[in-house]
């Protein structure tokens, strides 16, 4: 049986440059950075103050606020962001409804680390009180397939269902895979992306031990700097980004906005180490997701680099785009990092990238790598400096690479 074209259909956002897709594309085409002071915590003791959190963020549009002690954070913007999605791509609150089977409509979400939030709360609470303490809603707060298992839950999701944990490749994988049990005519609907809720104490400060985060606390719009000599370390972020996949024939018939093609999906390991990234996984990935998509490397016109603003990762990333693209690299693809803008939504990092390189495609607009005012002798590439660029783009890629060396790429293009 033939492979079926895979189509994104609908898009959703809750992320620190924006309450829904238009505010968060327009922040990160502006260069609008939503990094600022840690407000959700007393981070005063840590190293790293600085995040980009979530603000505005109304979860009692979405949640009965008896209901909101029981569900964590992260869940919380996985539901608003999948209800702005499913209202894009026509499913809900249209006349007649839509004619899916709810046994072929599923969910597969990429959650890093799940509830924390939850965690220390109901830690704190066994210290303070002793396990009489601890709430019933503890567990189910905290684990992390409980995010795709609440979107199902509101919308009658009966396919396939559960999250996909790759540290920060995790929704990356979540929307390959997802895409694939489309093309195999395992499900007709997907609701995919990836959500996170890390800024905590914990979070923060694990990281900080790590010393992988920035320091530069009383600049924080200047911090995350991918590919800048004067990058320091990651600033996290927080949110959720997700895409409605269905087939090209289903979304033609229903007259549904086809925003681009899900082309190509590569993954793999570095089998090197636990943290350090190695360039050879990242090559390899990108090369096995042109050839997924039955590309050459000057097909591609765009790369969202995973460009974390560490001086290790964009330094290794930029010799694997080198090694994959040749002399394309420096002489016409164009490569940026939009973490400048949103700090780095660990799990959810790939979902907010992949549907950025959707609307990069749609529009045709790179949207800029911001504060990259001195670039590092080592990346020397056209990362779009500081103002977006507008040009025809018919194909973009997304890279994600995460802890324990897991690497994934998508490969978006035009219809």
């Amino acid at each position: 049986m033939s492979k079926r074209r895979v189509v994104v259909t609908g898009l959703g956002s809750i992320s620190p440059i924006g309450n829904n897709m238009q505010e968060t594309w327009e922040s990160a085409v502006s260069g609008r950075s939503g990094i600022d002071t840690i407000t959700r915590f007393d981070a005063t003791a840590f190293a790293c103050r600085i995040a980009g959190e979530v603000k505005g963020f109304q979860a009692d549009r979405y949640f009965e606020v008896k209901e909101l002690k029981k569900v964590d954070l992260f869940s919380q913007y996985a539901v608003g962001a999948a209800e702005e999605a499913l209202k894009d791509a026509r499913l809900i609150e249209v006349e007649g409804g839509h004619s899916f089977d709810p046994k072929k409509m599923g969910c597969i979400l990429g959650v890093g680390i799940g509830g924390l939030g939850t965690l220390e709360k109901y830690h704190e609470a066994y210290l303070s009180g002793g396990p009489k303490k601890i709430s019933p809603f503890l567990i189910p707060g905290m684990i992390s397939n409980l995010a795709p298992g609440h979107i199902a839950i509101r919308h009658g999701l009966k396919g396939i269902n559960f999250t996909i944990s790759s540290a920060c490749t995790s929704a990356t994988h979540a929307i390959g895979e997802s895409a694939r049990m489309i093309a195999d005519g395992l499900q007709d609907l997907m609701v995919t992306g990836g959500c996170e809720a890390a800024i905590t104490p914990v979070g923060i400060g694990g990281f900080c031990a790590l010393k992988a985060l920035s320091t530069r606390n009383d600049e924080p719009h200047r911090a995350s700097r991918p590919f800048d000599k004067e990058r320091d370390g990651f600033v996290m972020g927080e949110g959720s980004v997700i895409l409605v996949l269905e087939s090209l024939e289903s979304a033609k018939a229903r007259g549904a906005t086809i925003y681009a093609e899900i082309l190509g999906y590569g993954t793999s390991c570095d089998a090197f180490h636990i943290t350090a990234p190695d360039g050879e996984g990242a090559r390899e990935c990108m090369r096995n997701a042109l050839a997924d998509a039955g590309l050459k490397a000057t097909d591609i016109g765009y790369v969202n680099a995973h460009g974390t603003s560490t001086p290790t990762g964009d330094a290794a990333e930029t010799g694997a785009i080198k090694e994959v693209f040749g002399e394309y690299a420096k002489n016409g693809l164009l490569v940026s990092s939009t973490k400048c803008v949103t700090g780095h939504l660990l799990g959810a990092a790939g979902a907010i990238e992949a549907a950025i390189c959707v609307l990069a495609v749609a529009h045709g607009v790179v949207p800029p790598t911001i504060n990259l005012d001195t670039p590092d002798d080592e990346c020397d590439l056209d990362y779009v400096p500081h103002t977006a660029r507008r040009t025809p783009l018919a194909r973009a890629m997304s890279n994600s690479f995460g802890f324990g060396g897991t690497n994934a790429s998508l490969i978006v293009g035009a219809v």
